[in-house]
């Protein structure tokens, strides 16, 4: 989080700092969203790098199973529904992240959602499907939706819609069905029918 009333005496700081007398190791990083109070003389005399969210349903589920490994999956006690709500947690991030780009008309409000989000759910979901004989939906719903995205999540409208995609991907259809469980209408989204990262990354 931004400091707004600090910025100046980071500028001053940044502005006192003499190449000449540092070590050649010293580097300053610096993390932040952006931000109009940030430094514009910072911003300017230092090198900048962008981590964007993918383009794209696909890309998205590409870079979410990025993070995954086959150990997490022997992790598991129920691997077959670990996997399917996995996937469900994984797309349900793609389309979070993908409404942003429609403005207006996909979020009311934008808002950052991190791959650390997805991470959460995924955390929450392995300790949920190992602790319990019946999978608590509403649980990993309200987690979800309401508190790991739905933190973030101000407009009461959106609360609302953030929720309503949520139970689309987590549902007992989607374990239930299977590959059969469609996430829209069109038919072409749904969980594959896969028992490796490599079988979930080529589909």
């Amino acid at each position: 989080h931004l400091m707004e009333s600090w910025m100046s005496n980071l500028e001053a700081i940044v502005e006192q700092l003499d190449p000449e007398g540092m070590s050649a190791n010293f580097r300053l990083w610096l993390t932040s969203m952006p931000a109009k109070s940030f430094p514009v003389q910072v911003l300017q005399n230092g090198v900048k790098m962008t981590n964007e969210p993918p383009s794209g349903l696909r890309a998205n589920l590409l870079r979410s199973y990025s993070l995954v490994t086959e150990k997490l999956f022997e992790e598991s006690n129920k691997p077959g529904v670990f996997r399917t709500l996995l996937f469900g947690f994984c797309f349900f991030h793609a389309v979070v992240q993908d409404r942003r780009k429609f403005g207006p008309i996909g979020w009311n409000i934008p808002y950052g959602f991190t791959p650390e989000d997805l991470a959460v759910c995924r955390q929450q979901l392995m300790e949920f499907t190992n602790k319990y004989v019946q999978i608590p939906y509403k649980v990993l719903n309200f987690l979800g939706a309401n508190i790991n995205y739905g933190g973030r999540v101000t407009d009461d409208k959106d609360k609302l819609l953030i929720s309503t995609i949520l139970q689309t991907y987590i549902c007992p259809e989607a374990v239930e069905q299977r590959h059969e469980y469609k996430y829209s209408t069109s038919g072409l989204y749904f969980a594959p029918e896969a028992s490796s990262i490599e079988e979930i990354v080529e589909y």
